[in-house]
């Protein structure tokens, strides 16, 4: 049965959430509800309807179904204030009053290879505006076909992983196995499905190994995004599954941020989406100094005019603002306004793992709400398991927090995923901190170094280093990472930065302050 309300369309014989071409991804018990208040829409549903009919009777928390029903008036681009499709009817429960057309199927458009389109005189689905991505079945190369299943599976879990990620579409299973063991053009696979990028691979296996291929490729201009193999011992079929995944979905991700920022450097700035004014400020968000972050404020304040409840919008400017005050000057208004847009990616993005560990970071550092943070970073992981963003602001947190054994193997997840992604220098970064108060000088020495590396403008990195040389005697090289502090950030005091990351953990702060003192960076 395919339902259609506005320009949105729920397929349950797909199990899918289409707005226009393009495909939202839920969670199953969110497409669940969703289908569940649209079959039912004549009448108010009940929590304990809810209750009965989705979770087979199972005890539900209140803040858990409250969160289902958030999501998918998210999903809808509905909030609860608004209500413009699921209404909450007090005392009694919440009902769908959109108005809604029934189809049987027949008419549903489905993707087809070139030949059939080109038969029947379709027209082919353009990419939606935000990124797409399809999966395509993976080669079974070890010319055993028992080895079919492990291939599929691979590709299932993949097709998981990458629809956890929000600001990405991903194609249906059904969809993308149009192509399996077919001959196909990478390009005319990804007009015909209507997507912008294309994920390809294949499995072979030798003895108790297996290799496991995986190519991200512009589906537009056939270009060669991402490559990477792996090898592993075959010895739990599912617990190999999941590792890999993690990884491919890991790397493929700031793969595709880094694809989409150029992609959008390359259109002319008119009539610009709010998603692409995002995409613009990317680069200067990242810089970590308050000269990117006046760049990136009007650009991110442009997008939440034309998307008031857009949450990596208000994350990004949370960041902006929080790079202001903590390396511009300390203005309490730059605080608040880092913490108004943190609460306010909270609230309209609960299953954004990048918003969320962006949000936690500065509800750590600026409101010094470290509870409230961990469980923030908690939160986004168990939504995306490899999200960089919660990987990296996590280690960060954790290791100014003292937390050195949770803080590595976060940073170290992060690298491993991972190791040459920019994103990363914040996984250095909370290893050099974690070394440095272990008292492992050289280690932290060459974690603060390849933080620098990755982000040369990082004034808080370059100050770990030179505290981490001067502890291995290193005086000269010392000195001169201290002046490089002051050129980055000429406002660096130590007392200022007391204010904002001292506070997390005073014993991991104090051991740094009493370096840079001896170094002589200036007290306040």
């Amino acid at each position: 049965m395919l339902f259609s309300f506005e320009n949105y369309s729920l397929d349950t014989d797909r199990r899918e959430l289409r707005c226009g071409h393009d495909l939202i991804s839920v969670q199953p018990q969110v497409f669940d509800l969703l289908e569940y208040l649209i079959r039912n829409r004549a009448r108010v549903v009940s929590k304990d309807d809810l209750i009965a009919d989705i979770w087979s009777g199972r005890i539900v928390s209140e803040s858990a179904l409250t969160s289902r029903i958030n999501a998918a008036r998210i999903a809808l681009g509905d909030n609860g204030d608004v209500q413009r499709l699921i209404r909450t009817v007090p005392r009694r429960g919440v009902r769908f009053v959109g108005s809604v057309a029934e189809h049987d199927g027949t008419e549903r458009a489905s993707p087809r290879s070139e030949s059939a389109s080109s038969e029947l005189g379709a027209e082919l689905p353009e990419p939606p505006e935000r990124p797409s991505i399809a999966v395509l079945p993976f080669q079974n190369m070890s010319g055993d076909p028992e080895q079919e299943y492990f291939a599929d599976g691979m590709v299932e879990e993949i097709i998981t992983g990458l629809s956890r990620i929000k600001w990405l579409s991903v194609i249906s299973r059904n969809s993308a196995f149009i192509y399996k063991n077919k001959p196909m053009v990478i390009k005319d696979a990804a007009e015909t499905l209507g997507v912008r990028y294309v994920l390809e691979g294949g499995v072979r296996k030798s003895g108790n190994r297996v290799r496991v291929s995986a190519q991200l490729i512009d589906g537009q201009t056939d270009a060669h995004i991402w490559a990477q193999h792996y090898d592993r011992v075959l010895e739990d079929v599912f617990a190999l599954q999941d590792e890999i995944t993690m990884c491919v979905v890991g790397a493929i991700e700031p793969s595709l941020w880094k694809a989409e920022i150029d992609r959008i450097k390359r259109r002319r700035p008119t009539s610009l989406s709010a998603y692409d004014l995002v995409l613009r400020s990317l680069p200067f968000v990242l810089g970590h100094i308050p000269q990117d972050s006046e760049a990136a404020i009007p650009l991110l304040e442009e997008a939440l005019r034309l998307q008031p409840d857009y949450a990596t919008a208000h994350a990004f400017l949370g960041r902006c603002f929080h790079h202001r005050y903590a390396r511009g000057g300390l203005r309490e208004e730059d605080r608040v306004a880092a913490i108004r847009h943190s609460r306010a990616a909270i609230a309209y993005g609960s299953d954004d793992a990048t918003a969320l560990a962006t949000a936690a970071h500065i509800i750590a550092f600026d409101e010094h709400d470290t509870a409230t943070a961990l469980k923030l970073f908690d939160r986004a992981l168990e939504l995306s398991n490899s999200n960089v963003f919660a990987l990296g602001f996590s280690a960060i947190v954790l290791a100014w927090m003292g937390k050195a054994e949770l803080a590595t193997e976060r940073a170290e997840r992060a690298l491993r995923l991972s190791p040459f992604d920019f994103y990363n220098f914040r996984a250095h970064h909370a290893l050099a901190v974690v070394f440095f108060c272990s008292g492992r000088y050289a280690e932290a020495v060459d974690a603060a170094r390849s933080a620098v590396h990755a982000n040369p403008r990082f004034s808080v990195a370059i100050a770990v280093l030179a505290a981490a040389l001067l502890r291995a005697g290193r005086m000269a090289e010392a000195h001169a990472a201290a002046r490089d502090v002051l050129l980055h950030e000429p406002t660096f005091t130590i007392r200022g930065l007391l204010l904002v990351s001292g506070k997390l953990e005073p014993a991991v702060f104090g051991v740094l302050a009493e370096a840079w003192r001896e170094i002589g960076l200036p007290e306040q």
